[in-house]
């Protein structure tokens, strides 16, 4: 069973940048409603893409310096990186389906 891991600005560029897959990043904050509202439909998602897709999580509150490099200016904010690259930009709750789209674009 696969489940976002929760990353430091430390391993960012070693779980995103560099990843051999896919990377969905979730940037994110406790306190925030929408936020929760996503978790489980990113970690449903980690489950059906595992193998194919990596899944990370990043606090914007404890890693304001990755959220500014990334323009986080709202969250949940989902970004998808293609070999290091961003190559989609989610903002705000949307449903499953839509998400799908978006990583079934980066394979």
């Amino acid at each position: 069973m696969s489940k976002p891991v929760e990353i430091e600005e430390a391993k960012f560029n070693e779980a995103v940048l560099q990843a051999e897959t896919p990377v969905l990043v979730d940037f994110w904050a406790p306190w925030c409603g929408p936020c929760r509202m996503v978790a489980p439909v990113v970690e449903e998602l980690a489950e059906e893409y595992e193998g194919r897709f990596s899944f990370v999580k990043v606090n914007v509150d404890g890693n304001p310096k990755i959220a500014s490099q990334y323009g986080i200016m709202s969250i949940p904010t989902l970004i998808v990186f293609k070999a290091g690259q961003p190559v989609d930009t989610i903002i705000g709750f949307r449903p499953k389906d839509e998400l799908k789209k978006s990583l079934e674009a980066a394979l």
